[in-house]
């Protein structure tokens, strides 16, 4: 019996590895006996690392500044106090600053700077990205994107260079993603030419805001109150003082540390209650309104409606950033998972060598789907920073909604699918990706599990992504324009129509892997969730409301957004396959691309609901997941190399580039064992 299981779990094991490649490659295991299947060819991981990336001067300027200074990189796990790490974060930001980086110059003009800047920090200290974000993207960015040349004037070089420390204090107790819900009031004070910021109860006190524990000195107050000059206007934002130079709170302000969180400790929350605080005129942030001496109110737009949207529509930055930090941590966790799984042995036939762990199919259909899924999450990433860049030097409107939109719906995926894969990697990892050291914060959920409620809870965002599909799937049958975006929904009647029987049950490889095939059906699915939730809404809206008609659907509604972005996801990912001049590089990038749309057409019970995909389809779709498994497992780790995240970064001794050191010896040293 025993010889018997050992025949079937050599049946079972992937092709040879081929032998390594340069760096990390290294780490391949010996060749076993398994059954062959077709190898990738081994492809430079030096092009592949300048084909990802187009700012490496930047990465070898950050990475190596955190080389001089070692004594920056403490993992957050490691007993630190929450003063203790907000130190080191500060400690970090002023080493950055005087290096000669500009943050808010960033920001302000090469925002694709700003954002590359941040996915490179988020696995040196999630919290110094956050920081980052807090005082320039938030606290700086809305001074300069909803305040007027005045504003910047006095403010930016001070924000820049961290000599004013600010927030952007719009969370309130009781409303969180609710914009139009807060409740902080500030009125007109025509006497004395000020505004009077005040919390009206407890639920309107501000919360979980960062950088107002300890640090801030202003921030940035959104409140939609109707008060006087207000009245009716909408959402409008406030610059007011919480300290003076000394760090005395201002007149009226009341601060309170949030204390201890589950991760992000090095991050200073506070709770923020206003009480009659006066503030110039001049603090309200007016770029799309303002208001006279006399309290005479005007705006270039023409309603509350486009004031509020063009408001909100200067944030998106903050969810591209955390869209970005969250690719910089999958792609850390990945390169430790997938390194790991390639050096470790475990098991293996009688008198013969251990078998790496990645060559059983099971770490496989772990790990493989999840580096194409990175893969296909990055190159959509860099849609969404080039076109946020062209929308701030356009201010085109079609494309300010479509970066809205797009960004709302890849952070909310973005950061959820990162937090799940941080929790498999970890798990493959075994009791290894347990022990804080050696995981560094690559593999430790708690720092990145918050990126899914701030800068917008992902429930709340993928309905927005929904409703302006539903939007834009309306328009289409008034014969409005579609913006480029979302123009396969002018194809819906034809894509709509039931699938040819002869297509339905086609199992040819070539055909499966065909990229036409892929993207139409990862569209299809879109628009038939599309088609259903609008016909669903209109059925519900007649009986009981909009409101509770959206509730009843809303499931639906998260289940569209999602095959949404995922769509968006495999046509930048094939894009990027067609740019790709080395062909072999170009055959590991479509492997990928193919990997990741047949999981989610497998996946998604959608497809053979609906006839899509026949039973035959869907069980050669699966072998063909294993087999693409079995192949990208071959180049796993020149793949995971081509992210070049140098080993002082990550930290940690089960994830090295090399296996010149032993990876257990940090272990033994730590334990008091002599080397």
């Amino acid at each position: 019996m025993s010889a018997q299981r050992v025949a079937v779990l050599q049946r079972q094991l992937q092709a040879t590895i081929p032998a390594g490649e340069a760096s990390s490659s290294a780490l391949q295991p010996q060749p076993t006996s398994a059954i062959a299947l077709r190898q990738l060819p081994r492809f430079d991981v030096t092009l592949m690392e300048h084909f990802l990336d187009n700012q490496l001067a930047l990465k070898a300027e950050v990475y190596e500044l955190f080389r001089q200074h070692p004594e920056l990189l403490v993992a957050e796990e490691e007993g630190m106090t929450k003063e203790e790490h907000r130190e080191l974060v500060r400690k970090c930001l002023r080493v950055i600053l005087a290096a000669g980086f500009s943050p808010m110059s960033f920001f302000a003009r090469d925002h694709a700077k700003y954002f590359n800047l941040a996915e490179l920090l988020s696995l040196v200290d999630l919290s110094l990205t956050v920081k980052l974000g807090v005082q320039y993207s938030l606290w700086g960015g809305s001074v300069i994107n909803l305040g007027t040349e005045r504003h910047r004037r006095k403010y930016f070089d001070d924000i820049d260079r961290f000599r004013l420390p600010g927030c952007f204090a719009m969370t309130e107790l009781k409303h969180g993603s609710n914009v139009a819900g807060l409740q902080t009031e500030a009125i007109l004070d025509v006497h004395t030419d000020e505004w009077i910021v005040n919390t009206p109860d407890d639920g309107a006190i501000k919360w979980w805001i960062g950088n107002a524990a300890e640090d801030g000195k202003m921030a940035t107050v959104p409140s939609p109150d109707g008060s006087g000059a207000l009245d009716d206007h909408g959402v409008h934002a406030f610059i007011v003082p919480l300290r003076d130079d000394g760090g005395a709170l201002w007149p009226g302000v009341e601060i309170h540390d949030c204390g201890y969180k589950v991760g992000l400790n090095g991050i200073d929350n506070g709770a923020i209650r206003f009480t009659s605080v006066r503030v110039p005129r001049e603090n309200l942030l007016d770029r799309f309104a303002t208001v006279d001496r006399s309290g005479r109110y005007s705006s270039p737009m023409t309603s509350a409606t486009k004031r509020f949207a063009a408001t909100l529509g200067e944030l998106t930055g903050g969810r591209v950033g955390l869209t970005c930090a969250s690719v910089g941590v999958l792609k850390g966790a990945l390169t430790i998972a997938v390194r790991y799984s390639a050096q470790r042995q475990q098991f293996g036939p009688p008198d013969a060598p251990e078998v790496a762990v990645l060559d059983y199919p099971s770490q496989q259909m772990k790990l493989m789907p999840m580096l194409a899924t990175c893969y296909a999450l990055y190159f959509a990433k860099n849609k969404l920073v080039e076109k946020y860049c062209e929308m701030k030097r356009t201010k085109d409107e079609v494309l300010v909604a479509d970066v809205h939109t797009l960004s709302a719906g890849l952070k909310a995926y973005t950061t959820s699918y990162t937090n799940t894969a941080i929790g498999i990697c970890r798990e493959c990892c075994g009791g290894h990706g347990y022990a804080a050291r050696p995981a560094a914060s690559s593999l430790c959920t708690s720092s990145a599990d918050i990126f899914q409620t701030f800068e917008g809870d992902n429930t709340v965002l993928l309905q927005q992504v929904a409703a302006l599909l539903l939007k834009e799937y309306r328009d289409s049958f008034r014969g409005s324009p579609l913006a480029a975006t979302w123009s396969y929904l002018k194809v819906w009647a034809q894509d709509s129509l039931p699938a040819n029987p002869l297509v339905t049950h086609e199992t040819d490889v070539s055909h499966l892997r065909d990229p036409a095939f892929l993207v139409r059906a990862l569209r299809y699915r879109s628009a038939r969730l599309l088609h259903t939730l609008a016909a669903r809404l209109r059925k519900h809206s007649r009986r009981v409301g909009e409101f509770t008609a959206w509730n009843k659907c809303l499931l639906h509604v998260l289940a569209l957004s999602r095959a949404h972005i995922e769509s968006v996801m495999l046509v930048e990912m094939l894009a990027a396959v067609n740019a790709c001049v080395d062909p072999d590089c170009r055959r590991s990038l479509k492997a990928l691309a193919d990997l990741f749309a047949l999981d989610r057409i497998y996946t998604d019970i959608t497809f053979r609901n609906d006839d899509y995909i026949a039973p035959e389809k869907a069980k050669a779709i699966y072998r063909l997941i294993e087999a693409l498994c079995g192949e990208v497992r071959g180049v796993a780790v020149p793949l995971v190399d081509a992210f070049a995240i140098p080993d002082h970064i990550l930290r940690s001794p089960i994830g090295l580039s090399t296996t010149s050191v032993d990876p257990y010896s940090e272990y033994l040293a730590a334990a008091g064992f002599d080397s």
